[in-house]
């Protein structure tokens, strides 16, 4: 049981990181599907500066930036053309796979996979440090009042004046460097960038971010569930409980039975996509 619950804490890392993101992101109104590309690209830069610099440190801070510098140009998108953010955010996750992809192969002649990356680092302080200081931004915070003004009733910002755009930019940057965290978790737990190492995580953090109704504690909790479901799949796969194909699919089963099953007074942000 003990090495269950800390393989579902080590498992939970990437999905606390994600959602938090998608809260921040979508408390400002703005839908944020993109959640996988901004891990996926944040994963690679990780890899590459830390390969590049030989430090794990060096290279998590270029995956947090270049997270955000991601984030931000998918905000910068959305807001310029007025894009369906639903299906900006799938494109983004599809460009993500491509760069990354073609950037492998131009940088290490691979198609699958970066060399060692050297891990002796740990990020869980960052990664501490990070959760902790995104329950104070959106709970305690006066940038809090100004996310849910963007996200309700951005004539509000407007009549105070402040800008609704900046607001959601900087939820947006905010969002980039979490996923661009997360990212560099991913690293540093399979010591290597892999092709699409995210692997649909982004998508299930969306779906917490939705199960969760938009508050960061429930939200939390459910990606602890997801957490939870994805090593019961492994240890599923390694008794022969099931063939491999119907244990892989548990993760994705638990995140659609929960959406389905989602019973909530919480309602979304009303500017949510305008």
């Amino acid at each position: 049981m003990k090495a269950f619950l800390l393989a579902t804490l080590r498992m939970s890392v990437p999905y606390l990181l994600a959602a938090s993101a998608g809260v921040v992101s979508e408390r400002s109104g703005v839908i944020n599907f993109a959640l996988e590309g901004f891990m996926l690209v944040a994963a690679f830069v990780t890899a590459l500066v830390a390969l590049a610099t030989d430090n794990l440190w060096l290279g998590a801070l270029a995956g947090v930036l270049g997270g955000a510098l991601y984030a931000l140009g998918y905000y910068g998108l959305a807001a310029r053309f007025r894009a369906n953010q639903v299906l900006l955010g799938i494109a983004f996750n599809m460009a993500a796979i491509g760069i990354t992809r073609f950037a492998l192969k131009l940088s290490y002649d691979s198609a699958s996979n970066s060399p060692r990356v050297a891990a002796e680092a740990t990020l869980w302080p960052l990664v501490v440090l990070a959760l902790a200081a995104v329950a104070w931004l959106v709970s305690r915070s006066r940038f809090a009042v100004r996310l849910t003004a963007a996200g309700d009733h951005p004539p509000a910002l407007l009549a105070q004046g402040l800008s609704p755009t900046r607001v959601r930019a900087t939820a947006l940057m905010l969002g980039g460097a979490l996923c661009g965290l997360a990212g560099a978790t991913l690293v540093t737990s399979q010591h290597q960038f892999t092709d699409s190492m995210t692997a649909g995580r982004g998508y299930i953090a969306v779906a917490a971010v939705v199960f969760g109704g938009w508050r960061l504690v429930p939200v939390l909790l459910v990606c602890v569930l997801f957490a939870a479901a994805e090593v019961l799949d492994f240890e599923l796969q390694a008794a022969n409980v099931f063939a491999p194909q119907i244990a892989q699919m548990l993760p994705y089963v638990v995140c659609l039975l929960a959406l389905g099953l989602r019973r909530t007074t919480h309602r979304a942000p009303l500017a949510l996509g305008e």
